[in-house]
């Protein structure tokens, strides 16, 4: 039998986030965590901002159980779901089946582990959103106008090759809006109890590291900028006493031509 170490860390937060996906909403730090950053994503993307998103289709990356997703779907025009947990997958799902109607959401999930934009799951998905819409094979294979995430890069091994996966699929002046906590120094580290840590790729994401990878795949009107502060509880540990520390969330943000 392997041992715990030598799981990858893809597995590792897998397992996780399937064994935490039912109480996962029930925590009032993620919940507030999510609706900042649906906040944030509403007031600096400007097609949201002016109130001009039902022409939008958002492609989610790592969209756990929908929290973000069913609040930014009323705005747009279609969204698509990405996480590896099934049992995030799941919980996303049994909200979209609880709808009035859910055969006309406009909403879908994929369980997988998204690599490149012509991600037959993803184009699956979008396909099917395209059908309710009445438009069958039209602009295949299928790109979005924005695409978010949140609290996910700081899992990702490698940045940069998911920030290239996301630019591969955006249409032409689509936009990325990707939010996450900041890498302030050692003192981000409390952001995540140790039981939580294995799996965690870093400690938050630093400014100019991010800011680096979005200019250099090629988007253009790059920023990166503190977005909002989240007061969360942290463990005691090596001294400290159980306490509320502020984490500075970032939002990464640029436009493909």
């Amino acid at each position: 039998m392997a041992s715990k170490t030598s799981f990858s860390s893809q597995e590792v937060n897998n397992a996780r986030f399937n064994a935490e996906a039912a109480a996962w909403d029930s925590n009032p730090t993620t919940v507030e965590s999510t609706k900042k950053a649906l906040e944030a994503i509403m007031r600096y993307v400007p097609e949201l901002a002016q109130g001009r998103g039902k022409d939008l289709d958002v492609l989610e990356i790592g969209c756990g159980t929908g929290l973000l997703s069913m609040q930014l779907a009323p705005h747009v025009r279609s969204l698509v779901g990405v996480d590896t947990s099934d049992g995030m997958i799941d919980a996303f799902n049994k909200k979209v089946a609880a709808l009035p109607d859910p055969d006309k959401a406009n909403m879908a999930t994929v369980n997988v582990l998204m690599e490149e934009a012509d991600d037959v799951h993803v184009q699956g998905a979008a396909a099917a959103l395209a059908t309710r819409r009445g438009e069958t094979g039209k602009d295949v294979p299928y790109r979005f106008d924005l695409v978010v995430s949140h609290l996910t890069l700081h899992h990702v091994p490698e940045m940069a090759p998911l920030i290239a996966t996301l630019f591969n699929s955006l249409k032409s002046g689509g936009r990325i809006a990707l939010t996450d906590y900041e890498d302030f120094g050692p003192e981000a580290i409390p952001f995540h109890p140790k039981s939580k840590r294995e799996g965690v790729e870093r400690h938050g994401i630093k400014r100019d590291e991010l800011e680096i990878i979005i200019d250099g795949t090629g988007f253009n009107e790059v920023r990166v900028e503190q977005a909002f502060v989240l007061r969360k509880e942290v463990e005691a540990e090596d001294g400290e006493p159980e306490r509320e520390m502020d984490f500075p969330f970032l939002i990464g943000l640029g436009q493909r031509s």
